[in-house]
């Protein structure tokens, strides 16, 4: 099991993804325009299609990355609104649906105890994801995001 989390250390790191797949890409790109640069200008329809190739190989990681947090941040705001209906008071879950999509992804590593009152500041005071982050005393982690 890793270490609790807390605000410090909540980033998560996809190894896979963050140090191989992107550096790759990059050095791809780089080791493209070096090849280009240097064989110009024998071949350089082939070496200019090869930097398009590198540079839509690294999009379409980001996009692809991109889209997995999308996805992942609909189902947090699907459960966070589930867990507020059942931990609100009726006045309180009138206003489920004031809170953003950041502020609900950040309300979930409160807990249960602290969360009605969590949401009540944060609906009060407009509060920024990294302040309701901040702002919480008892942390539950979040070990599966992507």
């Amino acid at each position: 099991m890793p270490a609790p989390q807390n605000f410090s250390n909540h980033t998560r790191w996809y190894p896979p993804f963050h140090f191989f797949v992107l550096p790759v890409l990059l050095l791809n790109i780089i080791f493209s325009i070096y090849i280009t640069v240097h064989d110009w200008p024998r071949y350089e329809h082939t070496h200019l299609w090869w930097i398009v190739m590198a540079i839509a190989f690294f999009v379409m990681a980001g996009t692809s990355r991109a889209g997995a947090l999308a996805a992942q941040d609909r189902i947090i705001r699907l459960e966070e609104r589930l867990r507020l209906a059942a931990l609100l008071q009726a006045e309180d879950r009138a206003h489920i649906d004031e809170l953003a999509i950041k502020q609900l992804i950040a309300l979930r590593f409160a807990s249960d105890a602290e969360l009605p009152a969590l949401v009540r500041k944060t609906l009060t005071q407009n509060l920024e994801s990294k302040a309701i982050k901040q702002s919480i005393v008892n942390w539950r982690g979040d070990y599966d995001r992507v």
